[in-house]
């Protein structure tokens, strides 16, 4: 029996270590205490293991951004109780329709007399078109004239807006008759035109926007009645027509950009 006992003694140290390390949560941490004394076994302290986060990798979250997210089809049909998608996708074409009308008449290397149709004077009366209060012409190649005889009272703000529309223009008055001089096609010219092209389609993103921003309001006022991953899905269609939108500004951004740069 003492011998048993004695044996033990010896073995239990070991032992004990063993059975810890098989039982111990991986989570735990061991630490043997350093003494100037020498033990038969060693002393040991458990800590909690501090929990870590895994990041994606730039490698990781370039891959999954270069694969393309899944696209939404709804049926407007089935949803125009809650929204109208048709009118939405109208309002978002005649942005985009407004900035190729734009590009088409003031964003041009060759200025006609279209391009000053468009050009916007204030008066007393408010906002008019320039073809509204003058009779636009071309004299020559080199010179567009602009008659404000029927309302001469305007002519100084018409000089105003044309000077400031962006296309280079340096108007001269003579009487009610408004001399337009055409600028000569120069590399400088060039540039400006696309600086005016690129202004022109930031502001066609903002009238996109306010479109996106007035579905979503008016989709927020059916969140009671419809369901959330109804809305989900609606918000998503709405997000992925307005994106489809940047991209044709875009694109025909960079085609005019080409067009007067070469």
């Amino acid at each position: 029996m003492a011998l048993g006992l004695r044996c033990f003694r010896l073995v239990h140290p070991a032992f004990c270590s063993s059975l810890a390390a098989l039982t111990r949560p991986v989570s735990e941490v061991m630490l043997k205490t350093v003494s100037g004394r020498q033990f038969d076994h060693g002393q040991y302290v458990a800590c909690a293991a501090v929990p870590t986060r895994h990041f994606a990798t730039k490698k990781a979250k370039a891959k999954g951004k270069g694969q393309s997210q899944t696209r939404v089809n709804l049926n407007t049909a089935l949803v125009e109780d809650i929204i109208n998608l048709e009118e939405v996708e109208e309002e978002m074409k005649s942005v985009m329709e407004a900035l190729k009308d734009n590009f088409n008449k003031t964003v041009n290397i060759r200025t006609s007399p279209g391009s000053l149709d468009h050009i916007t004077v204030v008066t007393a009366d408010g906002k008019l078109a320039l073809n509204q209060i003058g009779q636009i012409s071309m004299k020559s190649p080199q010179l567009i004239l602009v008659n404000m005889a029927s309302f001469p009272e305007c002519t100084a703000a018409a000089i105003k807006a044309i000077r400031e529309s962006g296309m280079n223009l340096n108007p001269e008055v003579e009487g009610t008759l408004i001399r337009v001089p055409i600028p000569k096609v120069t590399r400088e010219h060039r540039e400006m035109l696309a600086k005016l092209a690129k202004q022109n389609t930031n502001k066609a993103k903002d009238s996109l926007r306010k479109v996106r921003t007035n579905a979503m309001n008016k989709l927020k006022k059916s969140k009671d009645k419809t369901s959330e991953d109804t809305i989900r899905l609606i918000e998503k269609q709405i997000s992925q027509m307005a994106d489809d939108t940047v991209a044709e500004l875009d694109k025909h951004l960079a085609v005019k950009t080409k067009e007067l740069l070469g």
